[in-house]
């Protein structure tokens, strides 16, 4: 009678396949990862581009065409997010403005609390569908704000709305935008790390 054959286990080929699998599962959440964090640059930089969302579009100086006799509303919106202990109002609350004709507007804004802090603003336009026509010069928003224990300062903001707009048959009935800003808390700078002097490298070794 012949006696039954013992089977041992395939413990290495299951390990192997087992390793395999983590490593793609890790590949996997690492990429969705990285996915996460460069849709929001992307998502940005779309909107900065097509005006989608109500972003406004960058201009590098005045219309070529100039202001034409048409004239809307340009209202100025201004919040603070929880947790920036900041004061943040437009200078004017509503100006008149000719298409094509390039304005600036100040926002003020103040630190209110006993610490340096750090802040960036988002913004939009409303309508949402002006965002293409709304061409910013300069803004106080392209880059990150650091204000002193109380400081107060004024920002300014250079703009004019495009005369393409007035072309645009859907926005035949507008006659006023919205300009909107909110500043929102950035993480306090990490500090420097002091490096040694070569002075007081050579009194340690002393």
């Amino acid at each position: 009678m012949t006696e039954p054959q013992s089977h041992q286990p395939a413990s290495k080929p299951r390990l192997g396949r087992d390793a395999v699998v983590a490593s793609i599962c890790g590949l996997v959440v690492a990429f969705m990862v990285g996915a996460s964090y460069a849709a929001v640059p992307f998502y940005n930089w779309f909107c900065r581009v097509t005006g989608f969302n109500g972003t406004t579009m960058v201009a590098a100086g005045a219309p070529a065409s100039g202001p034409i006799g048409r004239k809307i509303s340009v209202r100025f919106d201004a919040n603070v997010a929880p947790g920036l202990p900041w004061k943040f109002v437009p200078e004017q609350s509503e100006i008149e403005v000719r298409i094509g004709e390039v304005v600036t507007v100040f926002y003020t804004v103040t630190n209110q609390s006993a610490r340096t802090t750090y802040a960036q603003a988002a913004y939009n336009v409303a309508p949402l569908t002006v965002g293409a026509y709304f061409q910013k010069i300069n803004c106080f928003c392209f880059t990150d704000q650091t204000l002193a224990p109380g400081e107060k300062r004024e920002m300014p903001v250079v703009f004019y709305v495009d005369p393409k707009l007035a072309a645009d048959s859907e926005n035949d009935g507008l006659n006023s935008i919205t300009l909107s800003y909110t500043f929102y808390p950035q993480r306090d700078p990490a500090p420097k790390p002091v490096a040694a002097t070569e002075t007081g490298v050579r009194k340690g070794n002393l």
